[in-house]
């Protein structure tokens, strides 16, 4: 994926950066040894060999220069984070960290490494499985995914803190960063942004309803699951966790709106029953949340084609009209 938020590196600085994380004696020489990974669509990550022949791979943050959604900030240091929660509290299966530099020394983000994981990214060979095989790695990506939600936090919000005890006014935060993100740069959503602070505001007692902060992926979609040999290898990509309510995992969109896939055999390896009615409009909100982001960060990514807009656009309108609102 193309984005203007991929910092991508040269030959001399990625062997700098290895220099630092392995040592001198481990820097590639010669040709061919870096490879940029292309499922990503925020950092740029690339696929390294080292001189002794082992592969890892290299994450590196966005340009400082180019500016990231309000929610976006502290991306890798929240990834690190959350890495760190799930090896210590779980037995989800997560990268290691070899190494992590915030010194702007040799590149001018954060940087980490990690051992290279060999296995296919359930997002790209999904559709090519018979649907009784993906179902069974849908279920273990929802017990995964509860698992990561056994994690409880102190508060609501960013892993860093401080930790809010009101869901709501956490999340009536969340979703006033990214409105005001897209007003200051002239996104147009179809729709007043008024109009859907409103929508919000009108449905905002459900969240009342969470009460325990729990550890949330958020980003936890077949696209940032590794599989192998008809099993999780691991689970990737934890920049965009924080403390919240696990209904708001990706693994249950699709309870509201069907463009975000079957949510049967997810919920069914989470063991998590039918929605009740109160669950199904915060779901619905957090459905709100995500297509309002869909929208705009193709602004701040500096999309050069309206493909993931003119989707999103179709999405937010679908959302809207889950609490009675048609665009005319």
């Amino acid at each position: 994926m193309e984005s203007i938020t991929k910092n991508r590196q040269s030959a001399t600085a990625l062997r700098a950066m290895i220099g630092r994380a392995y040592g001198a004696d481990r820097i590639p020489e010669g040709e061919g040894w870096a490879a940029e990974l292309g499922n990503g669509w925020f950092n740029v990550a690339y696929r390294i060999r080292l001189r002794d022949g082992a592969e890892v791979v290299v994450k590196v943050a966005p340009p400082p220069r180019v500016e990231v959604m309000t929610y976006e900030r502290e991306a890798m240091p929240t990834e690190l984070r959350t890495l760190d929660l799930l090896r210590t509290h779980t037995s989800v299966p997560v990268p290691a960290v070899d190494f992590a530099d915030r010194s702007r020394e040799v590149c001018d983000a954060d940087y980490f490494f990690m051992p290279y994981i060999d296995g296919d990214n359930l997002g790209v060979i999904a559709k090519q499985l018979p649907a009784a095989e993906r179902d069974a790695l849908m279920e273990q990506v929802g017990a995964a995914n509860r698992e990561i939600n056994s994690v409880r936090g102190q508060g609501f919000g960013p892993l860093a803190g401080p930790g809010d005890p009101s869901w709501r006014r956490v999340f009536t935060g969340m979703v006033e960063d990214v409105l005001a993100d897209g007003e200051r740069r002239g996104v147009d959503l179809g729709w007043d942004y008024d109009t859907v602070r409103a929508t919000l505001a009108a449905h905002a007692g459900s969240l009342d309803e969470v009460t325990e902060p729990r550890l949330v992926e958020w980003d936890l979609w077949a696209g940032n699951v590794m599989v192998r040999d008809g099993r999780i290898a691991a689970v990737i990509d934890h920049e965009r966790a924080f403390f919240g309510d696990p209904l708001i995992e990706s693994g249950f969109a699709g309870t509201q709106m069907a463009d975000f896939g079957h949510a049967v055999p997810f919920m069914r390896g989470y063991g998590h029953p039918e929605l009740t009615g109160t669950q199904q409009v915060r779901r619905r909100l957090y459905c709100l949340y995500l297509v309002l982001i869909m929208v705009i960060e193709t602004v701040f990514r500096g999309h050069t084609d309206s493909k993931q807009y003119d989707w999103a656009r179709v999405r937010l309108d679908e959302a809207m009209a889950l609490f009675g609102h048609v665009r005319r």
